[in-house]
């Protein structure tokens, strides 16, 4: 992303109006780990993968994330209040450009959405997917979000395709076996969202 990285500081802020300030915030492995440890446990975090991993080890993933400059975490808060995690990486940095063709300019995303309070609110998700993208699209370069969610995860396509996307594939993300990082073979849906004002592409 083009905006300076800088753990603690706001590399993105949007107000929109009956919603709130929504502010976008590179992860702080140390101080967010709790957090995102007792999101990322839950039952219903199960396609993010990392339901049996310890309060340490999300640590040291995000350690891991923080000093890549391909791939970047950043944690969403409304109102002060911290309501997702948004990650963003380089698609061709990254083992999905096994599974496709990259272009110039492709950015890749993942986003988990916190367990609200209360009752649902109706929009809350499509509002807060809306601002991510146009933080991601805030940089000139980006021309394509592409998303890579779990094939099972027919919620997650169902609410990428009403965002926009285009369907892509379905293929299987190779294993990771690295000393800093271990990912499991994932089979996932591709999906494209082109930047505002370009021709919807799928491949």
């Amino acid at each position: 992303m083009t905006p300076a990285i800088s753990v603690g500081q706001p590399v993105f802020t949007q107000v929109v109006e009956g919603f709130g300030t929504v502010t976008i915030t590179p992860v702080d492995p140390a101080a967010d780990s709790a957090l995102i440890h007792s999101w990322v446990t839950q039952e219903r975090a199960r396609f993010w993968g990392m339901g049996e991993a310890s309060r340490e080890l999300v640590q040291e993933i995000y350690e891991d994330v923080d000093r890549r400059t391909t791939h970047h975490a950043f944690m969403v808060s409304r109102d002060g209040g911290q309501v997702a995690l948004f990650q963003t990486y380089d698609c061709a940095e990254d083992r999905v450009s096994e599974c496709y063709e990259v272009q110039p300019g492709d950015i890749g995303v993942h986003l988990l959405i916190g367990p609200g309070e209360g009752d649902p609110q109706p929009g809350f998700s499509a509002s807060l997917m809306e601002i991510f993208f146009s933080f991601v699209f805030s940089d000139p370069a980006t021309r394509r979000v592409v998303a890579e969610p779990d094939a099972r995860n027919t919620k997650a396509i169902a609410r990428l395709e009403r965002t926009g996307f285009v369907l892509g594939p379905q293929v299987v993300l190779p294993e990771i076996d690295l000393p800093e990082v271990y990912l499991p073979a994932k089979p996932a849906q591709l999906a494209f969202l082109s930047a505002p004002g370009a021709a919807p592409t799928a491949g």
